[in-house]
């Protein structure tokens, strides 16, 4: 006998509540996340990126000083954000800055200028909620992808990758790329010096020096949407290969002087904790 059977608007629609109450559940057991973006005259890319950025608890700006309103119209679209302004002295420079004043129990680093899309941040805070401590973006795993990349970039960028796996025993698929998340209990424990875009790269080694718990997880790239970038193929690409042969046989990081114990935050327990 057939035994089919089918929903009437009624029950469908109590169905479709209840999966909407289900989704508002679990956005609501996401750890507390600061979006950290340095920027350098990016008004036109925030116009279309902060108001985006509705998942985050706080907004970190690091300002190199921009003259094209740039801080104005952050204040306009983002009145909480906190506002850094210092000279621009690299992109690396803006980005410790950003770490250092962060709050909340999740660092997020992305760009200002729109390539990166806040829609991905799910996929990222999953992987840290599962217990590890950072995870980076890859354009090369499954899912991912790039609009950006130039035939040079994207050869620069693979070969750098490789080298960096031979050097560190690691499978990355992506060196290159500054969409990154950690819990900022760990931002202590990387202990960055870099002032450029090498920035990236010491993120991702000192996160193995350090023995972190590091994830990969796809992303797509876009295009620029405004502006040119201030980075530099060959210049660029010649501090992070310094950069990786000098970290690599610096020996381990000496965190012994920090708290270096750490307990997996788990979706059930940041429900249970926040029920209290």
């Amino acid at each position: 006998m057939n035994t089919q059977h089918s929903l009437g608007p009624a029950m469908l629609s109590q169905t479709a509540r209840r999966n909407r109450l289900d989704l508002s559940r679990r956005r609501t057991q996401w750890p507390t996340v600061t979006a950290v973006i340095p920027t350098l005259n990016e008004a036109d890319n925030l116009r279309w990126l902060l108001p985006r950025l509705t998942a985050v608890d706080e907004v970190v700006i690091v300002d190199g000083e921009s003259t094209d309103g740039t801080v104005e119209i952050t204040r306009l679209l983002r009145p909480d954000a906190v506002i850094i302004v210092e000279p621009p002295t690299g992109k690396g420079t803006a980005m410790r800055t950003g770490m250092a004043a962060a709050t909340s129990e999740v660092i997020i680093m992305l760009d200002a200028d729109g390539s990166m899309d806040p829609a991905e941040f799910d996929s990222f805070l999953s992987l840290l909620c599962r217990g590890f401590e950072f995870v980076k973006g890859s354009r090369y795993n499954c899912g991912g992808g790039s609009d950006d990349l130039t035939w040079l970039r994207d050869k620069g960028n693979l070969w750098l990758t490789r080298t960096a796996n031979i050097l560190y025993g690691q499978k990355w698929t992506d060196l290159c790329y500054g969409y990154v998340a950690m819990r900022r209990n760990v931002v202590e424990k990387l202990q960055l010096q870099s002032t450029g875009f090498e920035i990236e790269t010491e993120i991702c080694v000192n996160a193995v020096r350090a023995g972190l718990k590091v994830a990969e997880v796809a992303s797509h790239e876009s295009h620029r949407r405004f502006g040119e970038s201030n980075l530099n193929t060959f210049r660029d690409g010649w501090r992070v290969l310094k950069t990786m042969f000098k970290l690599r046989f610096a020996g381990k990081l000496d965190n012994s002087h920090l708290n270096t114990s750490f307990e997996p935050v788990s979706v059930g327990s940041l429900a249970a904790a926040r029920a209290k």
